[in-house]
């Protein structure tokens, strides 16, 4: 999915994605200097807290505005632009690491990402990750479908949210080990009064290319929101309905 991304709003705004993925970090079993890849880098956030962590880092991200961010506030990573489903690396690494970037890519590519990963993992390596996992954000989308079909048009869902099983199995088949799997509910606090309003331009893009109006388009996410008041406002603050499948497997 090839997305511009708003890198400035993202990075000021959008900061929980990166400090969520922290915990994910202490997943990571492995001597410090050991070599790491930040699949997904984005703006560079935990590719520092990995170098932070005594860990080698190299991060890898498709949105050059995103690695601009990254090169500039981290010079001492490097940072490379690539496609996640098409990539590779001159040297092996023992981990790669990855944060609310696999939901992004198409199931069909979901192969072609696991098979580059492999390939650059050492014998025994370590793949840790987080992303959206089944059910995750069914609210929003339940409630855009909706307001997509008063409007007659179709909503297509943009992401790939699998159940454990589902991912669990691409992971056997890539050749890896599942060592570790959980699915998890995390309500997540989003910012400002216009809080889902901005979380819905910044995430949801694709699904209004087919809308040519704009102002049908906004249309379109003031009904949603609205929706959603009663369930996702809570105390004078808008949250997300997240749902995360975290896991963790090793390249045999």
């Amino acid at each position: 999915m090839n997305i511009k991304w708003d890198a400035a709003k993202y990075t000021s705004d959008f900061s929980f994605v990166h400090q969520y993925g922290n915990s994910v970090i202490d997943l990571i079993d492995a001597d410090k200097n050991s070599t790491v890849l930040d699949l997904g880098c984005g703006n560079g956030a935990l590719s520092k807290n990995l170098y932070d962590a005594g860990y080698i880092v190299k991060g890898i991200d498709a949105s050059k505005e995103l690695l601009d961010i990254a090169r500039k506030d981290y010079p001492d990573i490097e940072f490379i632009q690539a496609d996640a489903t098409n990539f590779s690396l001159q040297e092996p690494v023992d981990i790669v690491f990855s944060n609310a970037v696999f939901h992004w890519i198409d199931k069909e590519r979901q192969r072609d990402m696991l098979k580059c990963v492999y390939n650059v993992l050492k014998e025994n390596g370590q793949f840790v990750f987080e992303f959206g996992g089944y059910g995750n954000n069914q609210l929003i989308h339940k409630a855009l479908a909706e307001v997509f079909s008063e409007h007659k048009y179709t909503y297509i869902m943009p992401f790939y949210f699998p159940t454990i099983s589902e991912y669990s199995t691409l992971l056997e088949n890539a050749g890896f080990k599942v060592v570790y799997a959980i699915l998890f509910d995390r309500p997540t606090e989003l910012k400002g009064e216009n809080g889902l309003k901005d979380w819905i331009n910044m995430f949801v893009k694709t699904p209004f290319d087919a809308i040519e109006n704009k102002d049908e388009r906004e249309t379109i996410i003031d009904k949603a929101v609205d929706k959603l008041k009663g369930v996702l406002y809570r105390g004078d603050i808008w949250y997300a309905d997240y749902v995360r499948i975290r896991m963790k497997a090793i390249r045999i």
